[in-house]
């Protein structure tokens, strides 16, 4: 999963970062509002955003209220010291799907955003399956027809966005962005390997090759000659 934190204090962006990097998400970091509704305005895939509404330039609530006019319907948790029922009640009808006042306990956080994701993708539990694979996403485990397999960091979280959205096309750039983010200077052929290790260690059908665009997991295998 890829997220998009958005949080002006160097300080609590390293320890959120580091703090979610065990967890198998893509955090890529911003400290100014402008910033952040231009990558979210934008076609940057983003599947949940972090956003502090004491921000410089331009207010968290204005960036808020600018990406759901846009019509983007990104999940969003607001990090916030305004802790009167009335700001809280502001950044909600505003269009926040979660609510977290600082000081915060980092597990409170990363619990609130797997719930957030979970909701967004219309899950009960954050258990994903799909043609005989079982991944726990909070329990970090991937299993295949009861037989647990061992996967690498970056292989459980291309996983997981293919399982999250089976029958979805993704090109390479988009993967590379999903999986690595901004900062990692990456291989050319980084998600080509991925996607091979998988086909490996599950069943060589599992990810689909489209032909000049990229991959997708079917949502049941596909008839010879498909």
């Amino acid at each position: 999963m890829r997220i998009l934190l958005v949080e002006d204090d160097p300080s609590l962006a390293s320890g959120i970062r580091l703090a979610l990097k065990p967890e198998h998400y893509t955090v890529d970091h911003l400290g100014d509002g402008a910033m952040a509704l231009a990558a979210l305005q934008g076609d940057e895939p983003f599947d949940a955003v972090i956003l502090d509404l004491g921000l410089p330039g331009l207010d968290g609530m204005r960036v808020l209220e600018a990406v759901r006019r846009s019509g983007n319907r990104v999940p969003v948790l607001v990090l916030t010291a305004r802790d009167a029922v009335d700001d809280r009640i502001e950044g909600l009808d505003a269009g926040a799907d979660d609510y977290l006042v600082k000081p915060f306990e980092v597990a409170e956080l990363k619990a609130r955003l797997r719930a957030l994701l979970r909701r967004s993708q219309g899950q009960a539990t954050p258990l994903l399956e799909c043609r005989g694979i079982q991944l726990d996403a909070t329990r970090r485990q991937v299993s295949y027809q009861g037989q647990e397999i061992t996967l690498s960091r970056r292989e459980f979280t291309l996983l997981q966005e293919f399982m999250s959205h089976p029958g979805r096309v993704f090109t390479r750039d988009t993967l590379t962005r999903l999986i690595y983010g901004w900062e990692e200077d990456v291989e050319s052929n980084a998600i080509e390997v991925h996607v091979h290790h998988l086909r490996r260690k599950l069943f060589p059908g599992l990810i689909r090759t489209v032909r000049g665009i990229g991959y997708v997991l079917d949502h049941a295998p596909q008839e010879a000659g498909a």
